[in-house]
């Protein structure tokens, strides 16, 4: 049980906004039963969270890009999150299968925007937000004692809307559908519904190894429907890393790594009212050497 009491201080007395004052009383439970002999393990949360608001704030000129009725900054309050969780984990001749549900209802969903095509971020917060999903990792054994594979799916749905309620309010939490109406919710930008890693490392002779992921994201969500790209999400991408290294006695290490290896290059997100356009990182080769004193 987490009890949480926030207070805006150094307030100024001139202000049109009372300073924000809130209290929040958390419950978190958990439990975690292990089969015997069948050695599942299955786990189970339910909980409560409060984040308090961002305090700081901008005066002067920037104040002027916000001009009302357009643009104006409310005040902002605390985030409380309602979460559970169920998992189980299943090991099975040095193979581990973990799976977990997990759903977050926030009230008072805390985010961000800018000021136009700028890069002046200012908070907000939503009425609502839903995060839902279930998660699949695998882990396997040493197999011929020499390499090792991974394996993490996951399927989520983030979504918000409702109206602003604090913050910067400059625009609409879910756009107009075609019929004229609003939907209570929508895609939030970091909306990806499949996202997948598998990747292995594997021993080879002289002391040397190498490794290897690859990563796939069906796309985020598309802050222009139709346009550029068809339909409501981002093209997917698949992209992979690389990794070849060596040990020298028992001190030395070196190795080569190289990210983004094909050197695919695209967009991750062009919700330019939560956050603009942001893109992946083009191929990355570095290398590295670690030295281990001895203490």
């Amino acid at each position: 049980m987490r009890p949480t009491r926030f207070s805006e201080g150094n307030f100024s007395t001139d202000s049109i906004e009372p300073a924000a004052s809130e209290s929040a009383i958390s419950p978190r439970f958990g439990a975690t039963v292990t089969v015997p002999k069948l050695r599942w393990t299955f786990r189970a949360f339910y909980g409560h969270y409060y984040q308090a608001p961002p305090i700081e704030t901008v005066s002067g000129p920037v104040e002027s890009l916000c001009e009302p009725p357009a643009c104006e900054f409310l005040p902002l309050h605390g985030e409380r999150d309602e979460e559970h969780q169920f998992g189980v984990t299943i090991p099975y001749r040095g193979w581990v299968l973990d799976a977990d549900n997990f759903k977050t209802d926030v009230r008072n969903f805390l985010d961000h925007n800018n000021i136009g095509a700028s890069n002046i971020f200012f908070p907000l917060t939503d009425t609502r937000a839903l995060i839902r999903g279930w998660e699949l990792t695998l882990r396997s054994p040493r197999i011929a004692h020499r390499a090792e594979m991974h394996l993490a799916y996951s399927n989520q749905i983030a979504e918000g809307g409702g109206v602003i309620t604090g913050g910067l309010d400059n625009v609409a939490v879910c756009g107009p559908l075609a019929n004229g109406t609003v939907p209570y919710l929508c895609p939030l930008d970091h909306d990806q519904r499949n996202t997948l890693n598998v990747g292995g490392d594997v021993t080879l002779p002289m002391r040397s190894y190498i490794s290897t992921n690859v990563y796939y994201g069906s796309g985020f969500t598309n802050g222009f429907p139709g346009t550029p790209y068809p339909g409501n999400y981002l093209p997917s991408h698949t992209s992979f890393d690389l990794s070849l290294g060596k040990d020298f006695r028992e001190r030395f290490t070196v190795s080569v790594n190289a990210l983004n290896v094909t050197n695919l290059r695209v967009e991750y997100d062009n919700s330019l009212t939560y956050g603009g356009f942001h893109w992946n990182l083009p191929r990355q080769i570095y290398g590295e050497i670690r030295y281990r004193f001895h203490y």
